[in-house]
């Protein structure tokens, strides 16, 4: 069967595309294993370049043997590489974890600031990890996580035409009200993974395929 594309004046087909992606998964949730914002901190950390199931394996006991900011800041950073060395570039990861505990816990009485301005002046983390920990810890709107499920479900869907996270990031939150900011990237990653997979899409076991404009059932 031939590729079916949705030309962007055949109707509101994003409208659509986001309605079925709220139908589909409407209570979706981080992946990432977590009791309290410095876990969810520094399980994001580790999840750069590694799949959030490695990460969820790694974390128990990690978080088992330390369990504050101050632990981590206080330990030789080679007892924190050997705990996430399966999480890939484990050394900077954990340089990066330490720094991070050394700032919340001298600067912030330890506790994770709940600001976008606090949180990147952490060590290791960015604007997307910042945006993780500000909606799923906090539940503060501030923007919209763009990973890479995200950036190629929105090209796919028509939601953007660009690569760069920022650009993408932006699109979304011009396309969806600031109260669905956490919740559009939690419902893309999950399809991501499920369905709209990098190298193979399942559009043939796909609810969106009807107005996707990249469906293929060939």
């Amino acid at each position: 069967m031939p590729k079916r594309v949705v030309k962007s004046n055949s109707g509101d087909f994003k409208k659509k595309l986001l309605k079925g992606l709220a139908k589909e998964y409407p209570d979706v949730e981080c992946a990432l294993l977590h009791d309290n914002p410095w876990q969810l901190l520094v399980s994001t950390i580790l999840s750069a370049q590694c799949t959030d199931e490695r990460v969820n394996k790694v974390t128990p006991d990690l978080f088992q043997k330390f369990r504050t900011p101050k632990d981590f800041a206080t330990v030789p950073r080679e007892e924190i590489e050997e705990l996430i060395r399966s999480t890939g570039f484990f050394r900077n990861k954990a340089k990066s974890i330490q720094g991070a505990a050394e700032k919340v816990w001298k600067d912030h009485k330890g506790k994770v600031p709940n600001t976008m301005e606090a949180l990147v002046e952490l060590p290791g983390v960015g604007r997307k990890t910042a945006n993780v920990i500000l909606g799923t810890a906090f539940g503060k709107n501030e923007g919209v996580v763009v990973d890479t499920h995200v950036g190629r479900l929105s090209r796919r869907m028509g939601f953007s035409e660009h690569k760069d996270p920022v650009k993408v990031e932006k699109d979304l939150m011009a396309l969806v009200s600031r109260k669905e900011w956490t919740m559009i990237s939690h419902r893309l990653i999950w399809h991501g993974r499920k369905v709209c997979k990098a190298i193979k899409p399942r559009c043939g076991e796909c609810v969106l395929a009807a107005n996707c404009p990249s469906a293929d059932y060939s």
